[in-house]
């Protein structure tokens, strides 16, 4: 078992002790790091953001030499919390470590305490009551089937899980068709907002319905929106950088050319793109 002993000392594999000293040593107010120094909760939150972002496309990519340092990079980002609410005299790493381990004991009664549920269905139910039992607990008197639902989420991700909410008390659609109508319908009150020259709030607004209804889309599809958006993405992104290959191999450049040019070469990507599956 390797152990942290000074600067640039070091034997054997590392364990979790090291990266609290290493967390330690870098928020080290005289012989730390300065950037590491500075940072707060509000800080490194993005980064947070970002690092969890890095684990999925690892896994997307299938990549486990990958998936391995991202996970680090996330668990670093709980050290560094934890490292912080340790100096604010609020927690530490063990006290978070803890409340996950009571936390998963306590909502799994099926596995640590004997009970039975019938399948995984089952058991998300029984979650999402003991979750509203600890919320009751805690004096939380929100009896919403939307309550808990946090507003630090990314907004789509957040509308999934209202949606979900919602669903299981049967306020839902049961095929994805329907939505297809409503979405036609938010589509065309984007279109009426458009062309009768409404600010820019009301645009917001029917957009932000029409994007609500494209994950509600995704959701009764069975498709995964952000794994979808990700795909798409990386298509658009593929297919983009093929057009300024494709213009530079004609000693051009797709800045300064017609939208109609551009769509030229964004077609020959295409079909390119086509052929290369086809085969």
């Amino acid at each position: 078992m390797r152990r942290w002993i000074g600067p640039g000392c070091c034997v054997a594999d590392h364990d979790i002790n090291d990266l609290l000293r290493i967390m330690a040593r870098l928020r080290d107010p005289q012989s730390g790091c300065p950037w590491d120094v500075q940072q707060t909760f509000a800080t490194i939150a993005p980064y947070t953001i970002e690092e969890a972002y890095e684990v999925v496309d690892a896994i997307d990519r299938n990549d486990m030499t990958d998936l391995r340092d991202e996970l680090g990079d996330l668990l670093l980002q709980v050290v560094f919390h934890s490292r912080m609410a340790q100096e604010a005299g609020a927690f530490d790493f063990s006290g978070v470590v803890a409340a996950i381990c009571d936390k998963m004991i306590r909502r799994h009664p099926h596995v640590f305490a004997g009970q039975t549920v019938e399948n995984a269905d089952a058991q998300l139910r029984e979650w999402d009551a003991h979750k509203r039992r600890e919320r009751e607990q805690s004096g939380d008197a929100d009896t919403s089937a939307l309550a808990g639902v946090p507003r630090g989420l990314p907004e789509w991700q957040r509308a999934l899980k209202l949606q979900k909410r919602a669903a299981r008390v049967g306020f839902d659609w049961s095929d994805p068709r329907p939505v297809l109508d409503k979405l036609a319908e938010e589509i065309g009150e984007v279109r009426h907002e458009l062309d009768h020259g409404a600010d820019a709030a009301r645009v917001a607004d029917e957009i932000g319905d029409v994007l609500f209804v494209c994950v509600n889309l995704a959701r009764l599809a069975k498709v995964d929106w952000s794994a979808a958006l990700r795909g798409a993405n990386a298509k658009f992104e593929r297919r983009f950088r093929r057009m300024e290959a494709l213009a530079a191999a004609a000693g051009t450049k797709l800045d300064g050319m017609s939208l109609a040019e551009q769509d030229t070469y964004w077609d020959r990507a295409k079909a390119e793109e086509k052929q290369q599956i086809e085969k």
